[in-house]
């Protein structure tokens, strides 16, 4: 069983929610600090929780599809948030509009601090983006609470041709816990109608865009439980239906 240790610190700041933990590829850096400068919280500042670019890059395949590994449980309030994994280009990223993962939904065991890491083995560059050897970026994991703060953190990569260069994948670094839910999320646009939705005047009938998480393979670092049982399309993740009426 896969440990994981909680620090003072996460213990000591009880008025912290949230925080995300990225443990492949390696993370920019410590941002669960509370300091006279962020006196809430480092991980609520954009972009990156309060950090800048440093040399911690990671080597990335320049085909594009690698894991990204996250524990999500650190601190309390966060027994449910939705993730967004984003990309940005460059040394010092201005933005990070480019989407690696669509969003998705997590629930862990409890809003108190637990343990686990939530880890997926293929993730690709967004459409489009098509780096060379040598180039700079950032991946970008933003985890929204159920209020709608957002809380951010960082890894910074440097894309390879070379696959040797990039840091092996295995059972220590890239796994998915018993106890922590992955929701893919499905949203309702205009052609279908879903039972149960009111309807409103004025209003379109929602209908069904399906959003799905990036595909695993039998690379998957995975442990024993719901979580941690994934397949080819994730078969067994529960969908999240989110109506959106379009006046």
């Amino acid at each position: 069983m896969h440990s994981f240790i909680f620090t003072a610190l996460a213990i000591f700041n009880g008025l912290a929610q949230g925080h995300v933990v990225i443990s492949y590829p390696g993370w920019r850096g410590n941002n669960l600090l509370v300091n006279d400068s962020f006196p809430f919280g480092m991980q609520w500042s954009y972009p990156c929780g309060g950090i800048s670019p440093t040399q911690n890059r990671t080597a990335w395949p320049l085909d594009g599809s690698g894991a990204v590994a996250f524990q999500p449980g650190w601190f309390r309030g966060h027994v449910s948030n939705l993730l967004y994994i984003n990309l940005g280009l460059g040394e010092q990223p201005s933005n990070y509009s480019l989407v690696m993962v669509p969003v998705f939904q997590i629930n862990g065991p409890t809003d108190n601090p637990y343990p686990g890491t939530v880890c997926l083995t293929q993730v690709s560059l967004p459409e489009g983006v098509k780096p060379k050897k040598g180039d700079l970026a950032s991946i970008q994991i933003v985890q929204a609470q159920r209020y709608g703060a957002a809380l951010y953190s960082c890894a910074d990569i440097i894309f390879t041709d070379d696959f040797a260069e990039v840091p092996p994948v295995t059972d220590a670094n890239c796994f998915n816990s018993t106890g922590i839910d992955v929701h893919n999320i499905h949203i309702l646009k205009d052609s279908e109608t879903s039972p149960g939705v009111p309807s409103s005047t004025g209003s379109r009938a929602p209908t069904e865009t399906k959003v799905d998480l990036p595909s695993t393979s039998t690379a998957t670092r995975a442990g024993s439980g719901a979580a941690a049982a994934l397949t080819s399309r994730w078969p067994q993740l529960s969908t999240v239906l989110i109506f959106l009426h379009l006046l």
